[in-house]
């Protein structure tokens, strides 16, 4: 972000306001957060709806259904957005993919709304039903309230996917932020041009970040407290299940199972740009190889912020460990075209080669790596730590011999994390991979712009099975409250 201010202003800082003020750049605005709140309106309705239904009705194979409502996010938006495009060719526009994001995003407000819903308060929805109020009424009332912050911190989340998604639109049609950035990067004709808007972007998504933080830091007093008062689901009728169990079923099925239905469709019919067996598994072994190494370097870096964030809580730490968790939340083409300033600026010679493109991975997935080894320090009582140094050990072979194993399942759970995100990334990797280099996400890209959607199918069911993974993470958090 440093390197991105004085590129914008290359041209002067008149320059620089005319392009922010220019009818073109509040077009893409005004589009970009028409989109971003649509799809943070329809999420929060569908993610609320999905996670009342599971988290306070025992349903039958309920647990089925906890995994039901993060499915989704198995699917990447880009992916889902050319089954779409696959099976119905002339789909485009702004209410296509408002749906297609909608489903997409709806696990980030179900997932922390069923955690609100399993410590809520509720007897004094139980006082408003013997009332005689609806049960509608009494949620709306009584319950909505108290899960408020934990469902408008997934909406907000749900709002920066929409801001930041770049796919999807590119597919659609449909011209927001990201695909005007892209295309002045790509253009070549006025980079500042690029720099300028992607700071419009990056103010968007700042406030973004920083309402959801706030939301979750909330939401997390309220959990501390209220730890152990975790209730039971409320039984529930025949009919009213049924009802439910439908409801849940349609979403499974208009999100995962017609995207992975209209891939397989498409996979079987022939295609003059079908890629051969030969380019997929060089594809496949390029992304993992670049995949690994990101990882690998994901977690080193993250390593010590993550101990130092378990184990001391002061200012210097806590910001820190927030400014690592900027990456997460800032759109791939601001991280993307921030760091192409930086390398021209330092190295020129590094610029649109691997280690470049390495950079850009480790800014924008340390945070998971971050989040997941933080938690697995923190299960570590300090007193294991404290034995062994009072047994003449060092602190550095204390963290490597006693620390570092005990905590290795949750650094290597997130190396894994790091590694699916790497391998779905498409601005930052089309903006910054060295000539040459094509990846599952590349290929995916490069055969939808040519219309093969036939060929484009066995690469996006590929992704979509790279991406259960975080989903089942996901999934397996959720079923253990």
């Amino acid at each position: 972000m440093i390197f991105l201010v004085p590129r914008a202003m290359s041209s002067g800082f008149d320059q620089a306001w005319a392009i922010v003020v220019r009818p073109r750049t509040l077009t893409l605005m005004i589009n970009t957060m028409s989109l971003a709140a649509v799809v943070a309106c329809g999420s929060f309705v569908l993610g609320v709806a999905s996670a009342w239904m599971v988290a306070r009705h025992r349903l039958p194979g309920r647990r089925v259904w906890w995994i039901a409502v993060c499915l989704p996010l198995a699917v990447p938006s880009y992916v889902a957005a050319f089954a779409w495009v696959a099976a119905f060719p002339g789909t485009r526009g702004f209410w296509p993919l408002a749906a297609i994001l909608v489903l997409s995003c709806s696990p980030l407000v179900a997932v922390p709304t069923m955690s609100a819903l399993a410590i809520a308060d509720h007897a004094p929805a139980d006082v408003a039903r013997t009332l005689g109020r609806s049960a509608i009424r009494v949620f709306v009332t009584v319950t909505l309230p108290q899960i408020l912050p934990a469902a408008l911190a997934g909406t907000l989340l749900a709002a920066l996917y929409a801001l930041s998604d770049f796919g999807a639109p590119a597919i659609l049609r449909y011209e927001t932020l990201t695909t005007g950035i892209y295309g002045l990067f790509t253009g070549g004709i006025n980079r500042s041009a690029a720099a300028a808007t992607s700071l419009v972007l990056a103010v968007l998504a700042l406030v973004c970040i920083v309402g959801e933080r706030l939301l979750r830091r909330r939401t997390a007093d309220r959990q501390r407290s209220a730890r152990g008062l975790f209730l039971p689901a409320a039984p529930v009728g025949r009919a009213t299940a049924a009802l439910y169990c439908t409801f849940l079923a349609a979403l499974v099925t208009v999100s995962v199972a017609f995207p992975l239905a209209a891939m397989i469709l498409r996979a079987t019919r022939g295609d003059r740009y079908r890629t051969t067996t030969n380019r997929l598994l060089e594809a496949t072994i390029s992304t993992m190889t670049i995949g690994a190494i990101a990882a690998t370097l994901a977690v080193l870096a993250a390593l010590p912020i993550s101990y130092l964030a378990a184990r001391y809580r002061d200012r210097v730490v806590a910001t820190l460990e927030s400014v690592s968790f900027l990456g997460d939340g800032l759109p791939g083409v601001v991280i993307a075209l921030g760091l192409v300033a930086a390398f021209l600026a330092l190295l020129p010679f590094a610029y649109q080669t691997l280690p470049m493109l390495l950079a850009a991975y480790v800014i924008l997935f340390i945070s998971k790596s971050i989040g997941s080894s933080r938690s697995a320090f923190g299960a570590i009582a300090p007193g294991i730590e404290e034995a062994s140094r009072t047994l003449g050990t060092g602190p550095t072979r204390t963290f490597l011999r006693v620390t570092l194993p005990v905590a290795l399942p949750g650094v290597v759970a997130g190396w894994m994390l790091v590694l699916v995100s790497v391998m779905k990334e498409l601005p930052a990797t089309l903006m910054l991979r060295p000539i040459g280099v094509e990846t599952l996400t590349t290929e995916l890209w490069s055969k939808t712009t040519l219309g093969a959607y036939g060929a484009a199918a066995p690469i996006g069911l590929l992704l979509v099975v790279i991406g259960i993974l975080p989903a089942w993470l996901l999934a397996r958090s959720a079923v253990r409250l």
